[in-house]
């Protein structure tokens, strides 16, 4: 799968999960910043994020995912 693909899907998790409008969603979207999540939208986040690439993210590494530009570099890069 390639950025562009992974970039999609986590754009349409967010829009579904934080009722954003297509073209809301940009790399440079930091989750705390711009859509004021908490801890608990941070982790089911991340568990969607498991969920839809069939991948396991460490509690550690999931604290350095703050944009959605550092979810798809994540994705990409542990792809199985």
């Amino acid at each position: 799968m390639n950025e562009q693909e992974i970039f999609d899907k986590i754009a349409a998790i967010l829009q579904d999960h934080f009722q954003l409008a297509e073209g809301q969603v940009t790399r440079e979207l930091n989750f705390k910043k711009d859509l004021d999540a908490d801890s608990i939208d941070i982790v089911e986040f991340v568990l969607e994020l498991e969920d839809t690439f069939n991948a396991e993210i460490p509690d550690e590494d999931a604290e350095k995912i703050q944009t959605v530009g550092d979810a798809v570099a994540y994705i990409a890069a542990h792809q199985g």
